[in-house]
């Protein structure tokens, strides 16, 4: 959603300029009737008033804009930017973004494949979770956040007995993941067998714990490519809904002539090229639990990660 601005423009009041000196005197009188604490009050309003209008509209002109909201419903919405210099020296050509966007799709994912993938993040972060606010789940690694560290999903079910995950949970998992590298492909127009999953991809649970170690600062802007390395196209499928699961936790592109903001929403995916020409970050939860998986992936076959499985 764009908004336009209406330009401000002065009104302009016409006044008799011509006076008696009769009219002269009485209004040198009513002048000199006025407090000069008063007259100070005026002078001291006329630029307080000058300087919040300047900064209202530098917010309008470099404020936030709303690139795909929690209550709309899209095909796809496609945002173009120009690619960042992080591609010049790209060694895998076939990969290499020939443009660069974000792109958000509402109907890719179906939304009884998003709500079982959300069950499969609840029941096994329910077994464990960070101490700050920010916790994660690696299938493929078995990482799973416990209290200031990780501990592996796999050796605990293992050491405990339990069966948290089911051939159904991995199926409906790579399921989703192949339908995120299609629409990636097809969009940046790479083949297929060019694009790899990397790591790390993850699921995400943040609430509103205060942070205890760095890992749990998710709101700090970054550029994914720098950050892990391995990324040449991120994606994020959420799992919960902005403003009915959470507030706050929006996915916040940061621009210099504004940010453009994607509002979270169940099986809502979101992908863009990992360079620095889409500087992010998540803002900070303030109440509720906001899910997500990240699927990432790269250009080296190298850094490629095979799909989990059942252990």
């Amino acid at each position: 959603m764009v908004h336009s601005e209406q330009s401000l423009k002065p009104r302009i009041v016409h006044r008799n300029t011509s006076k008696s000196k009769g009219t002269q005197d009485t209004d040198s009188a009513k002048k000199d009737d006025v407090p000069k604490s008063r007259r100070w009050k005026v002078l001291l309003f006329v630029p307080a008033l000058v300087c919040l209008l300047a900064v209202y509209l530098l917010s309008r002109r470099s404020g936030e804009e709303i690139f795909v909201g929690a209550r709309d419903t899209v095909t796809k919405a496609v945002l173009e930017v120009p690619c960042s210099h992080d591609y010049d020296n790209e060694e895998f050509h076939a990969c290499k973004p020939k443009r660069c966007a974000r792109v958000v799709m509402d109907n890719l994912v179906a939304d009884d494949d998003a709500k079982h993938l959300l069950g499969v993040a609840q029941k096994c972060l329910a077994l464990g979770g960070s101490s700050g606010g920010a916790s994660i789940l690696d299938l493929h690694s078995g990482a799973l956040s416990m209290g200031n560290s990780f501990v592996n999903i796999y050796r605990l079910m293992k050491s405990s007995k339990l069966r948290l995950l089911e051939e159904k949970d991995f199926k409906i998992y790579k399921k989703v993941k192949d339908q995120i590298h299609d629409a990636i492909a097809a969009e940046f127009e790479i083949p297929k067998n060019s694009l790899y999953l990397t790591k790390p991809t993850f699921f995400s649970r943040m609430n509103t714990k205060l942070p205890k170690t760095v890992h749990d600062e998710y709101w700090h802007p970054h550029v994914d490519k720098k950050t892990y390395g391995s990324f040449h196209y991120t994606s994020l499928l959420y799992l919960t809904t902005y403003g009915e699961d959470f507030t706050g936790g929006r996915f916040i592109f940061q621009d210099t002539d504004g940010n453009k903001t994607v509002e979270p929403k169940l099986g809502r995916l979101s992908f863009f090229t990992s360079g620095s020409e889409n500087i992010h970050f998540v803002e900070r939860l303030k109440d509720g639990v906001r899910y997500a998986i990240t699927v990432s992936f790269t250009c080296d076959p190298s850094q490629a990660v095979p799909d989990p499985d059942s252990k």
